[in-house]
Order: structure tokens, then C-alpha cells, then sequence
């Protein structure tokens, strides 16, 4: 995608739009049914540096519940929302955001011509993390799949996993002896296991909360036809726009500090012109590969370079 300009200000016509402000504005300016998929992390409300030190859960529920109906309006009818959301934590109790949300998104449904359905809640989980002395350590986020109504398409094969012992095959009923997998790889679950962007990462910047670019990326992968838009109304780092480009989708985000906007603008820049910084979306570890049933049978390794 190189030559591609990037805009401040969005039109229907631009192929990326990076807006230095709030999202509530920048929603204000895009058309009625116009996005096929929006994914975002927002603000957790916790006081962290980019944060108003004032902010709490009933913040988080005021901002949601002011964007919620300008979301509804862009997303086409079978369009997506990835919500990624965390807990909630203060000295009080420790609140799962993906409810608050999930209350928020779905109680105006029996007003919607199209309901907010809630499709799946993805579980990602990572290794490392800060570390707690009062509660388990935190080890996992989570992502809710919402569509606007039934009429969504899903293209399982586009993400598709490695097995983990691919040449596993049925020992009983009419197909035994035959291989058990799909050729193509396996469905990745509803529990992601990928690293989180922390210390030596490749894709880590300045940003304090980034998470990763196969998160995104997977779910557009799944979602959302080629050249189809995606919106982050809060932008962050620009890990969305990164995987927007990467799978040759127009992109439009949200970020309301020069801080970030800049950095999430240079990392745009670079994945338009083939440079991005990412880890490959890849099992974690790694099955010992002597064992037989791990070792990719012929028969999958064609299927697979067949749809390449």
C-alpha cells in the first residue's frame, strides 16, 4: 500500500484517516452504515497516565453510554465490534469491564431494528504480566465479538490455527485410521495465547497499554472483505491501523493526544511502506517435532499450499 496518503480530517473516498481528537467528533463526521468493523481498547478509567486522575467505573459507564449510539449508527447492518476490555481495579473491588459493556451495548436491543448480539467472548491470555501479592496475578483480557444483527459472514479459514499434532488420526468409528484434522488447521478457540506487548517486544512503544497486532488482525482477517473499513475510535499506538493495512483494509482512528497520535501516525507509516514491527501471529511453544503426530502429513502441507 505504498504511495497511500494518510488524512487528519475523514471523507468517504480516503484510505486512511488518523484524527488528532475525540472520537465523539470524528464519529459525528462518518455516514450513516459505512464501517464493517470496529475494534478498540478504551480507556480503562483507572488513573493511568493518559487518563484524567479523576476518572472511575461510573466515567467508563458515561463515556460508553455517550458513543454507544453513534457506533450503532456507522456499523453496517452484519457488521462487527471487538470490544477489548480488562478489569476495572481500585481499592474497593475489582470490576470485569467486558459486563459493564456488554449491559451497556445490548439494553437498548428491543428499540434496534438490528440487535447488538453478542457472538463470542474471547479470552486472551498471556505468560507474563505485572505481578500481584493481594490476588492472582492478572494474566488474561478480554475481547466481546458483537455483530448488528444476524446477516454477518465469518471466514473461519482465514484464521485458522496450526494443530498441534496435525497427524493425529480417528481410532475408532468409519473413519479410522484417517487423518481426524482439518487440512487447513484447526479453529483458534475462544482462548488466545499471545504475548503481551511488554519490555523487549518488537512491536512495543512509548504507549504504556499496546496490545497486540494479531489481535486485530485476526479478528479482520475473520470479519471484514478486502478493502472494507475499519475504526478504532480510540487509537492509542495504532496497533488497529497497523493490522488494517497488513490485510489491505482502508482504516480510520481516534486518538486525542499528540503523544500517542504521533507515534500511532509513524507506525502507520511504516506498515504502508512495509516496515512494520510485529510478531508473527505463532503458537507460543512449539510441540516436540520428533513425535509422529506432530510432523505436518502431506496431505495437509497440499491443502494448505493449494489456497496460498
Amino acid at each position: 500500500m505504498k504511495n497511500v496518503k494518510i488524512y487528519k480530517f475523514f471523507k468517504p473516498q480516503n484510505q486512511i484517516t488518523l484524527y488528532n481528537g475525540s472520537c465523539e467528533k470524528l464519529l459525528k463526521k462518518l455516514p450513516d452504515e459505512s464501517v464493517d468493523l470496529i475494534v478498540t481498547s478504551p480507556p480503562y478509567c483507572m488513573k493511568k497516565a493518559y487518563e484524567d486522575p479523576h476518572d472511575d467505573i461510573e466515567t467508563f459507564k458515561r463515556q460508553h453510554k455517550k458513543i454507544f449510539a453513534d457506533i450503532y449508527r456507522v456499523l453496517k447492518p452484519g457488521g462487527s465490534i471487538c470490544w477489548q476490555v480488562g478489569y476495572h481495579v481500585s481499592n474497593v473491588c475489582v470490576i470485569p469491564l467486558d459486563y459493564t459493556v456488554y449491559e451497556i451495548f445490548t439494553s437498548q436491543n428491543a428499540k434496534l431494528q438490528y440487535p447488538i448480539i453478542l457472538r463470542n467472548r474471547v479470552i486472551w491470555t498471556f505468560g507474563h504480566g505485572l505481578n500481584s501479592i493481594q490476588r492472582f496475578s492478572g494474566r488474561h483480557e478480554t475481547v466481546l465479538w458483537f455483530t448488528k444483527g444476524n446477516g454477518y459472514s465469518f471466514n473461519l479459514d482465514n484464521v485458522r490455527v496450526p494443530q498441534k499434532y496435525p497427524g493425529k488420526k480417528a481410532y475408532k468409528g468409519p473413519n479410522k485410521g484417517q487423518l481426524s484434522g482439518n487440512p487447513l488447521g484447526k479453529n483458534p478457540s475462544d482462548v488466545w495465547e499471545i504475548p503481551n506487548v511488554k519490555a523487549q517486544h518488537v512491536e512495543k512503544t512509548n504507549h504504556p497499554c499496546q496490545f497486540p497486532v494479531a489481535i486485530p488482525q485476526r479478528f479482520i482477517k475473520a470479519l471484514v472483505p478486502k478493502n472494507g473499513l475499519v475504526l478504532d475510535p480510540f487509537m492509542g499506538s495504532g496497533t488497529v491501523g497497523v493490522a488494517s493495512i497488513i490485510e489491505k483494509c482502508r482504516f480510520v482512528g481516534a486518538e486525542i493526544l499528540s503523544e500517542y497520535y504521533q507515534i500511532a501516525r509513524q507506525r502507520v507509516e511504516d506498515a504502508l511502506n512495509g516496515q512494520a514491527k510485529i510478531r508473527d501471529d505463532v503458537p507460543i511453544m512449539e510441540p516436540n517435532s520428533s513425535l509422529s503426530v506432530a510432523k505436518l502429513p502431506d496431505e495437509f502441507a497440499e491443502a494448505r499450499r493449494s489456497v496460498e
